[in-house]
């Protein structure tokens, strides 16, 4: 009985022995925020075993950062595998990595659990100082923008090596195209030399040999005899130039006829039962093709010829085809070549509109007025009396309003100046105008003078005004009036409606009267800063002055 046991714990040791398992460590149990704890999973397996570590993204609440490669240690006869994790966490608290299963020679086995503990860290307010945090600083390319250059730039002149092979190719396919054969017969023969010179069958194109050897027969017989005979079939042909040899009177024999079908016969063979005849079958196909041709247009009835006059009048005919045919393919290829380029020039823009921004494209290249405005050598001048002084892209253009004036208003102004830039229907628009009065006015209300001007553009088309209106004052302290808003401008004579930004600045004084009207496209940039540069420069002289 003592025996027995003995053998039973013996035989248990070996199983439980054999058995596979798989030992858990992590490098250390406490860690900060974000640091890496380092999970280690050891078997030991023999030579001959599969073992498959997880992969996953998260072992239960921890993330995993970095799987490590598996290092293999040689004992003996048998391995020892050694895979580790990187985990991190960035949330404090006590966690538990769970059981990990490894899968050897098919069967799971599961590593230990283990708790770890994440630690806040602290920060000593006292000792550390705080900053504010930093704007984004945004990080120029190493590389620059040379290589998008670079790239357009070789794009175009793949593109251009496109268009080059692709018109050279028109153009000798327009060399073969313009050959005038004078009759069917010389047509024939010059395609059957031509046909012999590519040695299709010797190079093992059957196929295609037959297939130019009987269109040049078939082609030849729709022509001379005028059968459809490239749509016909193969016994359809027979039979339609059996029936124009009795109508027409051919000296065809049996054996021509027969001859021919022979040689359709085997193309249709060749082309949809793939069968290849032999070298010597080749030369009789093309012999009898030969020879059918020949006999055929010998069989015709000769014809009695056209006069000097009439010859020469079909000859005429036939160039000017030829010569309308040749400028038909030069428009195309010229229109073909236009289109290219275009292309180029489209890809061109895509790349640079993919990399730069379509911004970018639209003021470097297309071109941006009020771009140009706001880089170009500015003004700095004065206006009207009382003098507007301000600074303007460019230089105010006087316009005489006077002549709109009622005969009541003429004989209490003693002088009015107005002076513009652009127009209602330009990227951008300012006026400028000054008003003298012969006499001391009471101060008006400005902001129905502002109604009175919105009003007034109301007249030219704008609609859908929306004002707002504040208090402004000029850099020497110089107080007025503001309105501000969009509209919509509606140009009938191009039928086109634009929504724009407008500010209108008044300034009433004892005896004058200030007024300036600014306005550009609503969501132009540069007419913005156009806009704002203006007026940061206002400055008025008073009549006194």
């Amino acid at each position: 009985m003592k025996r027995k046991f003995a053998l039973f714990l013996s035989l248990l040791s070996m199983v439980l022995w054999s058995q596979p398992k798989v030992t858990t460590a992590v490098n250390t149990n406490k860690n900060k925020i974000g640091a890496e704890f380092k999970l280690t999973l050891k078997t030991d397996v023999d030579t001959l075993s599969k073992v498959k570590f997880p992969e996953s993204k998260f072992f239960g609440a921890l993330e995993v950062i970095q799987s490590y490669k598996i290092d293999t240690v040689k004992k003996g006869a048998r391995y020892e595998l050694i895979k580790k994790y990187g985990l991190t966490k960035f949330d404090s608290g006590t966690y538990t990595i769970p059981k990990v299963p490894v899968i050897i020679n098919g069967k799971t086995v599961f590593s230990d659990s283990i708790k770890v503990v994440v630690n806040d860290v602290k920060v000593d307010t006292l000792k550390q100082k705080m900053y504010d945090i930093k704007d984004i600083v945004k990080v120029e390319s190493p590389m620059g923008t040379w290589w998008i250059y670079v790239l357009i730039a070789l794009l175009i002149a793949i593109a251009g090596f496109l268009v080059y092979r692709f018109i050279k190719k028109i153009q000798t396919k327009e060399k073969v195209e313009v050959i005038v054969f004078k009759t069917p017969i010389e047509k024939a023969t010059t395609l059957l030399q031509q046909l012999e010179s590519k040695g299709l069958w010797q190079k093992g194109e059957i196929k295609n040999y037959y297939s130019e050897l009987t269109d040049i027969a078939r082609n030849y017989i729709e022509e001379e005899i005028h059968i459809p005979a490239m749509e016909s079939t193969t016994s359809e042909l027979i039979e339609g130039l059996r029936k124009a040899a009795k109508q027409k009177k051919l000296k065809l024999s049996n054996e021509t006829v027969e001859n021919l079908e022979k040689v359709l016969q085997q193309a249709d063979l060749v082309k949809f039962a793939k069968v290849k005849p032999l070298d010597f079958e080749i030369e009789e196909d093309k012999k009898r093709i030969s020879n059918s041709i020949v006999t055929i247009h010998k069989s015709i009835p000769e014809v009695v010829e056209e006069d000097d006059e009439l010859a020469l009048w079909n000859e005429q005919q036939k160039e000017l085809a030829r010569l309308q045919k040749l400028k038909k393919q030069k428009r195309v290829r010229i229109i073909t070549t236009i289109g290219i380029v275009i292309g180029m020039i489209l890809i061109a823009l895509g790349g640079l509109i993919y990399f730069k921004g379509f911004d970018y494209v639209k003021d470097n290249l297309i071109g941006h007025p009020t771009k140009d405005l706001v880089e170009g050598e500015w003004v700095y001048s004065d206006y009207g009396n009382p003098a507007v002084k301000l600074e303007t892209p460019k230089v105010l253009k006087r316009i005489d309003v006077t002549k709109g004036l009622t005969q009541k208003a003429t004989d209490m102004v003693k002088e009015m100046n107005t002076f513009t830039y652009g127009s209602m229907i330009d990227n951008f628009y300012i006026v400028v105008s000054t008003t003298e009065f012969k006499q001391e006015i009471p101060t008006p209300d400005l902001d129905k003078v502002a109604e009175e001007s919105l009003r007034a553009l109301e007249k030219q088309g704008a609609t859908n005004i929306i004002v707002k209106t504040d208090d402004f004052d000029t850099q020497k302290g110089i107080s007025g009036r503001r309105a501000y808003g969009t509209m919509t401008f509606v140009d009938k004579i191009n039928d086109k409606s634009t929504k724009l930004y407008y500010e209108v600045l008044i300034f009433a004084q004892s005896q004058g009267f200030q007024q300036i009207m600014i306005m550009h496209e609503e969501g132009d940039k540069y007419g913005k800063q156009v806009t704002e540069r203006v007026l940061n420069s206002v400055e008025l002289q008073t009549p006194a002055q």
